[in-house]
């Protein structure tokens, strides 16, 4: 009877764990569940598949949530020794409708109206700057 008992509890305990375990894959955040309001404007991505590939996004948003807007940029996919930049603008403002790859993406005349740039290096460092200009 013991051995039984035991058998049944360890069965409701492997039970609980994998309930546990697939609730938490279904809860993760996305980027609908943020308040912010983000729209994604304009993209880039090198064609370069065998070296360092470098991702450019234009986002804005309607309301300055900078820890949204960290989070924003920790979901946009990145690759190994590539390079992922978002730039963050205000919805309404002047905005930059074409991005260029190098140091300089998009053009300076529109540097005052960008609040916040996410940037991932090539050794996924991550740096989160407020109002960048």
């Amino acid at each position: 009877m013991n051995r039984k008992l035991l058998v049944y509890f360890m069965v409701a305990g492997v039970l609980a764990l994998i309930f546990f375990m697939v609730k938490d894959v279904f809860d993760q955040p996305a980027m609908e569940d943020m308040k912010a309001g983000f729209k994604e404007i304009a993209r880039y991505r090198n064609a370069n598949n065998t070296g360092p590939v470098q991702r450019i996004y234009i986002v804005t948003v309607k309301d300055s949530v900078w820890k949204e807007m960290e989070d924003y940029g920790n979901l946009m996919p990145h690759t190994k020794y590539g390079n992922t930049k978002v730039y963050f603008f205000m919805q309404g403002e002047n905005i930059p409708k074409t991005l260029q790859p190098g140091e300089v993406n998009f053009d300076p005349a529109f540097n005052k109206a960008c609040i916040a740039l996410y940037e991932k290096s090539a050794m996924s460092h991550v740096a989160f700057n407020k109002h960048p200009y």
